[in-house]
């Protein structure tokens, strides 16, 4: 199983960045995607999650109406679309798969918002 990020940089407040997370070695489709971000001394948060198929996308109150997660099942590929950032959103962003009920994780992506 491999999930790699990729998108992070930095940006000015009020700017958007779209992240990336390429899967392979498992069933795509039906795995749970979501993306999952931490800071330095606290617990990682989750931030957006997607259902293989059907049901509702969860998000963390804080990124409501800023951010959209989404997946490309033909690509293999799960976003993060996220939009008017703030410089609180600084952090490492890591994708998340689960499947057959086991957790797979990335490597996370590091996004830095700052003027």
């Amino acid at each position: 199983v491999q999930l790699v990020e990729s998108g992070g940089g930095l940006v000015q407040p009020g700017g958007s960045l779209r992240l990336s997370c390429a899967a392979s070695g498992f069933t795509f489709s039906s795995a749970v995607m979501s993306w999952y971000r931490q800071v330095p001394e606290k617990e990682r948060e989750l931030v957006a999650r997607m259902p293989s198929a059907g049901g509702n996308t969860d998000y963390v109150d804080s990124v409501k109406g800023r951010f959209t997660i989404s997946r490309d099942n033909a690509e293999n590929t799960v976003y993060l679309q996220m939009n008017s950032l703030k410089p609180e959103d600084t952090a490492v962003y890591y994708c998340r798969a689960v499947t057959n009920r086991r957790r797979y994780w990335g490597q996370g992506t590091q996004v830095t918002v700052s003027a």
